[in-house]
């Protein structure tokens, strides 16, 4: 601790870079924690030197890992100065101290500090600007805040913003926005807004994907945004229905679950209904599967398809 307030900057370096090596053992994280070093990091995050940005925003992603670590880094107010590093000229810098607010709100706590903090429009506007595998940690962090509170990022119209992402070149950030939308869409506000901007489209679009990771979760926002009977009818329209069907002799149970809810929810529509009738054997047959939620949900969609007024 004394040598991370040190004025020798060969002194500093050597000791945040210790510090990191040594706080990877959990056994570490309490004595650390009781020498207060998460409030000697915070100078460091401002410090002139880069390597010793970097190290100790790497510190606060270890110590971030651990609920006590949360705890004192909350209790230190670290997330202001590891949001101003968002903005530091070296791209490795701006990933650790992305990396360690990502951890951070893994834990509800967490996210719930961000939200107060009201840093869901920076980390938005972050999303746009940043580089590939920085926006990777940027959706993870927003999707936990979204777990907590949607407001905040409908008021900045996140929903335009992601669905900008949907055309991005990378899988895994497609798959990111995805399950991102499926958490705005869960208020009524974020449905409405899907089916308004055309982020429908984008989402049935992508169902033709060769990713079985992406085609699930892009299934599981056009789930929730089904519910509406706008959102139906934008799914309907957008040709969704032979590219769902299609995804049910994948292989992946989760994905054909997913598959099997938007079927359900179109189904309610009675032009949906019409079109499915004609498919209602193939869905049956998956009634009796030995996955008990597989057949639940087949047995959900037969059920409405076959519904008469």
């Amino acid at each position: 601790n004394r040598e991370l307030k040190s004025d020798d900057l060969l002194l500093r370096q050597r000791a945040v870079r210790s510090l990191c090596d040594y706080l990877h053992d959990p056994e570490h994280i309490l004595p650390c924690l009781g020498e207060d070093i998460p409030a000697t990091l915070l100078e460091l995050l401002k410090d002139n030197d880069q390597f010793c940005r970097l190290k100790a925003a790497e510190c606060y992603y270890v110590i971030a890992g651990h609920a006590i670590g949360r705890q004192a880094m909350l209790a230190c107010n670290v997330i202001p100065r590891l949001a101003e590093l968002f903005n530091d000229k070296e791209p490795s810098v701006r990933r650790n101290a992305h990396k360690a607010v990502s951890m951070y709100s893994e834990a509800p706590p967490g996210a719930q500090n961000l939200i107060e903090l009201r840093l869901v429009d920076t980390l938005l506007k972050k999303l746009v600007s940043e580089l590939d595998e920085i926006k990777e940690l940027i959706l993870n962090t927003i999707h936990f805040c979204l777990m907590i509170d949607v407001e905040q990022a409908l008021a900045a119209d996140a929903m335009s913003t992601l669905t900008s992402l949907l055309e991005h070149p990378s899988d895994k950030i497609k798959t990111l926005t995805a399950l991102t939308i499926f958490h705005l869409s869960i208020s009524l506000k974020g449905k409405e807004r899907a089916v308004e901007i055309g982020t429908v489209d984008q989402l049935v679009n992508l169902l033709d994907s060769n990713n079985d990771a992406l085609k699930s979760k892009t299934a599981l926002a056009l789930s929730i945004i089904c519910i509406i009977t706008p959102g139906k009818y934008c799914t309907i329209r957008a040709g969704a229905i032979p590219k769902l069907l299609a995804m049910l002799k994948n292989e992946s149970s989760e994905l054909v679950v997913n598959a099997l809810k938007v079927i359900a929810c179109i189904a309610e529509a009675p032009e949906g209904r019409q079109q499915l009738l004609q498919s209602v054997d193939q869905i049956e047959q998956y009634s009796n599967h030995r996955l008990p939620n597989l057949a639940k949900h087949a047995q959900i969609a037969t059920k409405v398809i076959k519904w008469k007024p």
